[in-house]
């Protein structure tokens, strides 16, 4: 059986921080019932299209394995449809601006009212306080939780990183307190509110450098290579290019063909461990021994030139034979992998990190698989739903509306237009 096998999914979310979660908890086997406007849809789905007629990469890599339903919640007969959907589900994800399921009618008290056992879990841009009311996209979540700052080199601008800390990483935050509700719902009975803030999430992903930054008031960072270079240290924790966050020494160097490649490149770590190993591995063995290199606090002040060395030698070496090399010898190395590598790596469809998905409209595209990987539940990535594809299988199968009733609801305008077949 399926981890969530059973628990039953109120997805009202849209672009990319919720439906990151609710996706996680369909793999994981719950039945996701994505709520959409009728007509339009997430708004994602149109964004950034490739394939003139089908949904763009950007809705279909986010809504795997879910059921979508059109609902306008301001009709009447939408609102009744809604509170039974409130009454049937175990969870609501919403990650709407500040107060707007309030204004539909349906604040937390409501919806608590109508179902005392559901968790109700929310994404917002900021927690309770000044900002708590500010709209917030993944860039302005990774400026405003500190990752910005110090992201690129000393000398140059705050930069943003090409992960998806804010709105994945928030999600996948989400994911956690929806599944630990559920665990005290087994013993409390009751249900509760979940909330995220993606300032939070961005924050606690960049804790690192809220160390760095109390490490300030005692002395200077000296595994910074600003502290080598004897470049004074501010008030705020700096940018450190692509120093290693560990406290242990690490850059990105280049390798061979890194003038037509760029991603040419490997990252290097000279951990205290495998020092020897290193002098060895790119024919310094006197550093093993050489006063002012043989210790590792003594090389603080020499990292640029130990680099440029290594760089020397990793340039005439591919990033795949550099990892090759140090690798049996303990030496942490990585190459810098291109999205081009990575969607051609066997391996990671071996293990279904990377998964095929076949769209009746798109054709086959690539997406990535489920991160977390259960030995009891296994995960099968399906094709996101069409607009609006399961509105009559939900309101007859999970609704129990039939009859009559059925066709009044679908005369009412609330739940767009439906194809008759679908639950027959």
């Amino acid at each position: 059986m399926k981890a969530l096998e059973g628990i039953k999914v109120l997805d009202f979310t849209h672009v990319q921080s919720g439906p990151t979660c609710t996706q996680l908890l369909a793999w994981f086997g719950a039945d996701v019932i994505k709520v959409e406007r009728p007509g339009v849809g997430d708004a994602t789905r149109k964004q950034l299209l490739d394939v003139p007629g089908a949904d763009s990469l950007y809705f279909t890599m986010l809504n795997h394995n879910k059921r979508s339903i059109e609902l306008n919640s301001k009709n009447e007969t939408g609102k009744e449809i809604l509170t039974r959907l409130i009454e049937e589900c175990d969870v609501l994800v919403e990650n709407f601006a500040p107060g707007a399921l309030d204004r539909m009618g349906f604040p937390w008290e409501r919806i608590q009212e109508i179902n005392p056992r559901i968790i109700m879990a929310s994404i917002k841009g900021f927690g309770p306080g000044k900002y708590e009311d500010c709209k917030v996209y993944e860039n302005v979540a990774q400026c405003a939780g500190g990752s910005a700052s110090t992201t690129g080199f000393r000398d140059g601008p705050p930069l943003v990183t090409g992960a998806q800390i804010g709105d994945s990483g928030t999600g996948l935050n989400l994911c956690l307190g929806i599944v630990t509700a559920l665990f005290q719902r087994e013993k409390s009975g009751r249900g509760q509110k979940v909330s995220c803030a993606m300032q939070d999430g961005v924050l606690n992903l960049a804790r690192v450098k809220l160390r760095d930054q109390q490490r300030l008031d005692v002395g200077p960072l000296k595994e910074y290579s600003q502290f080598g270079e004897d470049v004074p240290f501010g008030e705020a924790t700096p940018r450190a290019g692509n120093d290693s966050g560990g406290g242990q020494p690490g850059r990105i160097l280049k390798c061979k063909g890194w003038e037509q490649d760029p991603n040419a490149y490997t990252y290097f770590i000279i951990q205290a461990a495998v020092w020897e190993k290193v002098c060895d591995v790119i024919d310094k063995p006197e550093w093993k021994t050489q006063e002012g290199y043989a210790k590792a606090p003594e090389r603080l002040d020499k990292l640029n030139e130990i680099f440029e060395t290594i760089e020397q030698w990793t340039r005439t070496k591919t990033k795949f034979e550099v990892m090759d090399i140090c690798n049996p010898h303990d030496i942490p190395v990585g190459p810098i992998l291109s999205m081009k590598e990575i969607s051609e790596d066997d391996g990671l469809f071996a293990t279904g990190t990377m998964v095929k998905v076949d769209h009746p409209e798109r054709g086959e595209y690539l997406s990535v698989g489920c991160p977390i990987k259960l030995s009891d539940s296994e995960v099968k990535v399906e094709r996101s739903p069409l607009l609006g594809e399961h509105t009559e299988e939900i309101l007859v199968k999970v609704l129990g509306y039939s009859g009559d009733d059925l066709d009044r609801v679908i005369g009412s305008g609330a739940v767009g237009e439906v194809a008759r077949d679908a639950a027959e």
